[in-house]
């Protein structure tokens, strides 16, 4: 079959590696325009262009799927549209321009975290199981029916950026085979069926703790803002970026907020029990074990916010 691939973000590299690597004619892949990145500013091109370009595809830059690019891809008359996190909405008429259609890769058990960014809503909400999807792109977000779906349960460490991880690499086997499935004409889709939620983009608000919920829902949360945007809190006027905390399973409680060092620990207390902070980052410094940073801490305690 003769496909066109769209993707922006490195969760969409194993599936653009393995479609390269088929039987199957990848006449185009369609990614986001390079972005300025660092303290530099650098154009840089998106990891799914970098990966494009190295294997010396042919590359559209676009961050509008508008009539110039809809015309493009028209022109090379794909059999399949396949997507993966391109970060754009595909509407008609694109939507009609592949005889097959447009397939997407998400990662979630749809219908449950429809959006942009379901892997990191599962974590926050505390759920047990994720997964990904092959579904039929339709109008309406995320809500065609499912070719294949797969689950498996969150580990209790996981972040959202080492479950993304791995899911992008099981995710791509799975969309791999609702494509050949499709090219031999046995792929089947059912209808999504179960209650709907959404999961926007994150925020930076979504990043800032709430030291007052309880010890579960605050580690949830910095698991899911982990790696980006990054949970945060506000010490001594500074914000400290939290890179890595963990449960301390039985300490004893201490006021919401509040951070001491008890037994060569630094816990930072919760609606429920203390959390421990691992890793830091204080404003304007290199990441550090918070360790290191309460030793520049000249108090016995402080109250982040």
């Amino acid at each position: 079959m003769k496909i066109v691939f769209a993707g922006t973000p490195q969760a969409a590299v194993p599936s653009l590696a393995l479609l390269a690597d088929t039987r199957h004619d990848l006449v185009a892949v369609v990614t986001r325009a390079d972005a300025s990145l660092g303290r530099k500013r650098t154009l840089t091109p998106s990891p799914v262009g970098q990966g494009a370009a190295d294997r010396g595809l042919r590359l559209l830059k676009t961050n509008r799927l508008d009539e110039a690019a809809t015309a493009e891809i028209a022109s090379l008359a794909p059999d399949l549209g396949v997507i993966v996190a391109y970060g754009g909405l595909i509407r008609e008429p694109l939507l009609s321009v592949p005889r097959l259609g447009w397939i997407n890769l998400h990662f979630s058990l749809l219908p449950r975290w429809r959006g942009a960014a379901p892997v990191q809503r599962a974590l926050i909400a505390g759920d047990a199981l994720t997964g990904a999807a092959v579904f039929q792109l339709v109008p309406e977000l995320d809500a065609g029916a499912v070719f294949a779906v797969q689950s498996e349960a969150i580990g209790r460490q996981a972040t959202a950026g080492t479950l993304l991880a791995g899911l992008s690499e099981s995710g791509a086997r799975l969309l791999l085979g609702v494509i050949d499935d499709l090219a031999a004409g046995r792929a089947t889709a059912v209808t999504q069926t179960g209650e709907v939620t959404l999961a926007p983009k994150l925020t930076l608000d979504d990043a800032r703790i709430d030291w007052s919920a309880p010890a579960d829902t605050v580690y949830n949360r910095v698991r899911g803002v982990t790696p980006e945007p990054g949970a945060f809190t506000t010490v001594n006027d500074g914000r400290l970026k939290l890179l890595d905390v963990t449960p301390t399973h039985g300490a004893l409680p201490q006021p919401a907020g509040v951070i001491r060092e008890i037994d060569k620990k630094v816990l930072i207390g919760t609606g429920t029990e203390p959390l421990e902070l691992v890793t830091v980052q204080p404003a304007g410094k290199t990441k550090m074990t918070a360790a290191d940073w309460w030793r520049g801490v000249t108090a016995t305690e402080v109250v982040a916010s």
